[in-house]
């Protein structure tokens, strides 16, 4: 047991069960720190179960036994962290565990199973999980909830068998078994009638792929035919990079913010907007700030510290909860003071990498994996880079008008679409631009076998690659369904490249081979 950074075995901390062998030490106050917030996560975890609504959907949907596993899951993403780097993880996984929290449980008081709150449901709007929640920012009367997000996304963060069900369940009513698993886990909740029915109308997006639009398509018809829910589609354009079609996705907003007003009875308040996009302008300057250190030779929001927030704070939160911005603060705040000191966040630093691709290191705590077995430190995903684009945050006549351009870039750049549309320059030419950027020497390229979009330009990034002889490694995986490559299946692949490539060692040889499978 050890107190500093990188002294501890952490692969014999596994065992072939559900859980850890043991807690990992971390020194006293350390130690200390991170058993307080464990416990605060038990807290937040009882408080829940205290209502007798939050107990019978316990009982109710399949999907919600993985959150008995959220503990454990937060021990995956800390492990070897010390000092800033566990307080900074903490801070973001604590937070969206308490957002998570209140989201289970507003659905379930406006579930007609459940709380049957109907005066509650009359103010709430179904989004899916891949919308950008921009056109919610002036209403503060009106919950924005999304019932995709804990029933597949979450609960794969959690276990990573817990889509399965549904996948198999999709494909037993005919969906293709070559679809994406995420949308086709979405629908299978939806042909499961594993969703809580609630809300006065729903908002879905075009989002990323031709699979995300069956998903939407199999749940909307579900929605408006058996629920009664009206939903509109919001369809932004695909060449969000061109001007010439700002004003039809502008169009878009306006059209989606009449249909919320129309079916809600709740009317358009700029003042709260703008109250909303200063927070936005925060949050993307603190996030910028984070990319700039680690741009340098001492990063230090990076990996999952910075995706997994990332993608919550940015496309999720979009400025209507100030708890964020607090959070970004703080964040920012113990990442300047380890910055000045120099430190890092493991024992060695190797390659410096930028993560590339759909990815699904969520669910198996790949990135912190990276970093402690091979020392490659992922400095970004793709997931992360999105707008940096400041939008208008004063209540003027002409910031109104503007306001509608500016929900509407957000909605075009929501994460991942800003990456799998709009031409090869996003996904292709820009990487290179962020591995001068960053000095990274190193791509981790996710090649998500159900990905017909990214998987059709493999060759082209490989040419590349070998023309700016930057090292790339191609990760086979098939997103939520981990029966196509397993956990160990995604490590077995970095440990061949990085023994047969680049005739590497591992800095920690336990954690090579984990006894996982099994476990949460």
């Amino acid at each position: 047991m050890a107190k500093e950074i990188g002294k501890d075995r952490l692969g014999d901390f596994y065992s072939h069960g559900k859980v850890r062998k043991r807690r990992e030490w971390r020194g006293l106050k350390d130690t200390w720190y991170d058993y307080t917030r464990w416990l605060w996560i038990m807290k937040t975890l009882s408080l829940f179960l205290m209502k007798p609504r939050n107990i019978k959907g316990l009982f109710r949907y399949r999907w919600m036994v993985n959150y008995f596993a959220v503990p454990m899951m937060v021990d995956r993403h800390t492990q070897g962290l010390r000092g800033e780097y566990l307080r900074i993880c903490h801070l973001e996984q604590d937070l969206i565990i308490e957002d998570v929290a209140k989201l289970l449980d507003n659905l379930f008081r406006g579930d007609r199973r459940l709380g049957n709150d109907t005066e509650f449901s009359k103010k709430v709007c179904l989004v899916d999980e891949n919308e950008m929640t921009a056109i919610l920012m002036g209403f503060p009367n009106v919950k924005g909830l999304s019932r995709e997000t804990p029933a597949t996304y979450v609960s794969v963060l959690l276990n990573q068998s817990a889509a399965l069900h549904y996948i198999d369940v999709a494909q037993e009513y005919g969906l293709s078994g070559d679809v994406c698993p995420m949308p086709e886990a979405e629908a299978g909740v939806s042909i499961d009638d594993d969703y809580p029915v609630l809300g006065a109308c729903a908002v879905q997006c075009n989002t990323t792929c031709d699979g995300s639009l069956m998903g939407n398509g199999v749940i909307s018809k579900r929605l408006e035919l058996e629920d009664g829910i009206p939903v509109f589609q919001l369809a932004a354009p695909l060449r969000h990079r061109e001007d010439d079609v700002q004003e039809y996705a502008a169009q878009e907003v306006r059209n989606a913010i009449a249909f919320i007003e129309e079916h809600t009875g709740e009317k358009w308040d700029w003042k709260y907007y703008f109250e909303c996009a200063k927070r936005v302008n925060e949050s993307t300057r603190h996030r910028m700030d984070w990319l700039d250190m680690n741009k340098t030779d001492y990063p230090q929001v990076f990996g999952s510290n910075l995706a997994l927030y990332t993608e919550t704070n940015y496309m999720a939160i979009c400025g209507k909860i100030p708890a964020f911005v607090e959070t970004d603060r703080k964040i920012s705040a113990l990442a300047e003071q380890a910055y000045k000191a120099k430190k890092r966040a493991a024992k060695e630093y190797r390659h410096r990498a930028i993560v590339w691709g759909v990815q699904s290191h969520f669910y198996m705590d790949f990135l912190v994996w990276l970093l402690n077995c091979w020392g490659i430190v992922p400095l970004t995903d793709m997931l992360s880079m999105v707008s940096t684009k400041m939008i208008a945050e004063e209540d003027t006549p002409e910031n109104r008008k503007q306001a509608i351009y500016d929900m509407a870039w957000l909605t075009e750049n929501m994460i991942m679409r800003n990456r799998t549309h709009g031409g090869y320059k996003v996904l292709l030419d820009e990487l290179w631009e962020f591995c001068e950027e960053f000095n990274a020497d190193m791509v981790i390229l996710w090649e998500h076998m159900s990905c017909k979009a990214l998987d059709g330009m493999h060759g082209q990034f490989e040419e590349k690659a070998r023309e700016r002889g930057i090292k790339l490694m191609w990760v086979n995986h098939d997103l939520f369904d981990p029966r196509i490559v397993s956990r160990q299946g995604v490590r077995d692949q970095v440990n061949r490249y990085m023994r047969s490539v680049m005739r590497e060692e591992p800095i920690d040889p336990s954690l090579e081979i984990l006894p996982d499978e099994h476990s949460w």
